[in-house]
């Protein structure tokens, strides 16, 4: 029988990807976002319901497995970490809403990593303990989108849980690392729309930044809060509200919207159907796809090995 899955707090889909390709079923997605709505419909033929805390459980269908990328921002070193004191930060209790009431057989949740240090690590153990009593076997780890053959820093915690304590003792985050190659992901700048390439007075101001220091090509100027610029062979973590120019390609220009999906390891067929500002912000609030593309095949593997001790003890 064809495994069945929701797709929470879902985004542009890139949670969804994986499953699809093991041939499991989505029989349900929400997001309240209505331009990355619109890039989900385009790409998966079918429009997200809206805001979860507004859908009754009850009206949500029977799954196996919950997927939910839920909102970070509350957790991220980039805003002003209030956790569960920020209304996002209590999206999580939704998820537990649900799962309380359908019971799947696994759950897949993905955050930053600052998940895990919040409070002095008590929102972690809330969430853990939650979890726990709900009757899931739970294991975590905090992945690197780098380790995953893509070219952007991106840390995050992903959570799993299992209901089947066998499962979960068969699941196991221990991935072999892939290489990642900067010129992959890259377009020719005379493909790229005129409207990316950087003013000449901060071209000359990042040349400027780095004069007498090792400059190579390509490569990925990325500039901190403080100012600091460093060269890198591979973009930092795609971002929603950084600033326009916080990292340029080769220094001279922005990056562009299929470049920002290659960032996050989506297919080349994924459709754009907003604009590049929707595009920058969706990439940024989304998952690299290699990554979950790996824990959904390992958790695929654990679920059969679950499913196959529990038919031998009978």
């Amino acid at each position: 029988m064809k495994m069945k899955f929701i797709d929470l707090f879902a985004g542009i889909g890139g949670m969804r990807i994986p499953f699809d390709e093991l041939g499991y079923e989505c029989v349900f997605s929400s997001e309240w976002d209505k331009s990355a709505a619109a890039t989900y419909a385009a790409n998966f033929g079918e429009t997200p319901a809206g805001d979860i805390t507004r859908i009754s459980e009850t009206d949500i269908p029977k799954h196996d497995i919950l997927l939910a990328g839920f909102p970070c921002q509350a957790f991220s070193i980039m805003g002003k970490r209030q956790g569960f004191a920020d209304t996002r930060g209590t999206m999580f209790f939704e998820i537990e809403r649900i799962l309380r009431y359908h019971r799947p057989r696994a759950i897949l949740l993905e955050n930053v990593k600052q998940l895990v240090s919040h409070d002095k690590g008590m929102t972690f153990k809330i969430i853990q303990q939650r979890l726990n009593g709900l009757g899931y076997h739970v294991k975590w780890s905090i992945l690197n989108a780098l380790d995953f053959g893509l070219p952007q820093k991106r840390e995050r915690v992903i959570i799993v849980g299992f209901a089947d304590d066998a499962a979960c003792s068969e699941f196991s985050f221990d991935f072999a690392k892939k290489p990642y190659s900067l010129a992959d992901v890259l377009e020719h700048d005379n493909e790229v729309s005129p409207s990316l390439f950087a003013s000449q007075a901060i071209v000359n101001k990042r040349r400027a930044s780095t004069d007498g220091r090792r400059v190579f090509y390509p490569s990925m100027w990325h500039e901190n809060k403080s100012g600091h610029i460093s060269i890198l062979d591979h973009a930092c973590a795609l971002r929603t509200g950084a600033s326009y120019n916080y990292q340029l390609v080769n220094g001279i220009r922005r990056p562009s919207s299929r470049e920002l999906l290659r960032f996050q390891g989506f297919p080349e067929d994924f459709k754009i159907v907003v604009s590049h500002q929707e595009v920058r912000q969706q990439t940024g609030n989304s998952v690299a796809v290699p990554m979950i593309r790996m824990v959904a095949q390992a958790m695929d593997r654990a679920l059969a090995h679950g499913h196959e001790t529990a038919e031998y003890a009978l």
